[in-house]
């Protein structure tokens, strides 16, 4: 797939590397980009164009985030470009390692200055940098897009799974906060849990702890 532009820059439908070649061997388009491939058309506007409407689809992930285009302008929808954004690793611990040259720097160079940090604040909606920084680059990334097709909508991806429902399908309302541990203590439920057992010698009426699965300090049933 080649993306197309018209005399303004303005983006069109994108066309196969065959009408692409053809448009180039007969002087009617020039090439704009070389990565990604794109050309320009020299007599297109943008009012002599049908465009067709479509849809760019995120799929966000910690490492990488899917995208795809499809055209909703055909029946069956089908996809027409697909890509992954791939993310920024290791934030983290370049700002831990830039956070210790400061404090080095600081002791050794000056040692009675006020710190500042204790007076900052964050800001409304205020994001870790690692997560901000997939945002942006995907922000960046469907700017982009936008440049080069003219996509009419963005979808994104939200995956929630609700594990009480997957264990039972009935669940609603109120059940939600009346799970298994509902009107018991911990120590209660943990002991009734085994059996009122222990676990080493299989007594019943020994006094157990409530870690007794897992002693702190084991000692050897008598």
């Amino acid at each position: 797939m080649v993306f197309v532009l018209n005399k303004h820059k303005k983006p069109l439908m994108p066309c196969t590397e065959k009408r692409a070649r053809q448009l180039l061997q007969r002087k009617k388009a020039v090439v704009d980009k070389i990565f990604p491939f794109t050309i320009r058309l020299k007599d297109h506007i943008s009012g002599q164009v049908n465009l067709q409407p479509l849809r760019l689809k995120l799929d966000p992930g910690s490492k990488t985030t899917g995208t795809a285009i499809l055209n909703e302008g055909v029946f069956p929808v089908r996809a027409i470009w697909l890509g992954e954004i791939k993310h920024k690793q290791g934030i983290k611990d370049k700002l831990d390692t830039r956070r210790g040259v400061r404090k080095s720097r600081r002791s050794r160079k000056t040692r009675y200055r006020i710190k500042r940090f204790s007076h900052r604040t964050r800001e409304d909606g205020w994001l870790p940098p690692s997560l901000m920084a997939r945002v942006e680059q995907t922000i960046h990334a469907v700017n982009k897009l936008r440049k080069l097709l003219p996509i009419t909508a963005v979808s994104t991806e939200h995956v929630k799974f609700d594990t009480q429902l997957m264990t039972n399908p009935d669940i609603q309302g109120i059940s939600y906060q009346q799970g298994e541990l509902f009107g018991y203590e911990a120590k209660e439920y943990l002991l009734e849990k085994f059996g009122h057992q222990c676990a080493y010698c299989g007594k019943t009426d020994t006094p157990l702890e409530v870690e007794h699965m897992l002693p702190r300090n084991p000692v050897q049933c008598t």
